[in-house]
């Protein structure tokens, strides 16, 4: 498998910057995140089992609300990380589950580009005026080097 390229100095004070920007409202970002991403591929919302029996509105659901936070959060303190460590910094236990729970939930690559796609549109609204195009790219490569680890582990 292709590694990512490696993430700069640079691009980490981008997305330290960022992510300190967003922290505080990291619950509405993930939650606006989870819906951009159901607003792209709705079909999605059948591979998360707490959603299936659910009559509660998207933007109303404590277990989405949650996990969205969780997954968000997670990717966010993974490419804050990054550059310190060399690698994405995520429990073993936990990539183990993600890699499983994906490979087990039918996730392809064109899956992981929805959830890219829907991050950096995400971020780009958190940022505001902030956003630039090296941010763009900075968060590009950390999201590339979060999914080279959890493909790692789809085995």
């Amino acid at each position: 498998m292709e590694q990512p390229v490696s993430f700069t100095e640079e691009e980490e004070a981008l997305v330290i910057k960022s992510w300190n920007s967003m922290k505080s409202n990291s619950g509405e970002w993930a939650l606006k995140f989870f819906l951009k991403v159901f607003e792209i591929a709705p079909s999605a919302q059948k591979m998360f089992s707490f959603l299936q029996d659910s009559n509660v509105p998207l933007e109303q659901n404590a277990k989405l609300k949650g996990h969205a936070k969780s997954v968000f959060v997670m990717a966010c303190e993974a490419a804050v990380q990054l550059r310190k460590t060399g690698k994405v910094v995520v429990k073993d236990s936990t990539l183990k589950k993600l890699g499983s729970v994906h490979l087990k939930n039918g996730v392809v690559d064109e899956h992981f580009d929805v959830v890219k796609y829907a991050l950096l549109e995400t971020i780009k609204e958190a940022t505001g005026e902030m956003w630039s195009p090296e941010m763009k790219a900075a968060w590009s490569v950390a999201y590339e080097h979060l999914v080279a680890a959890i493909k790692t582990h789809m085995i």
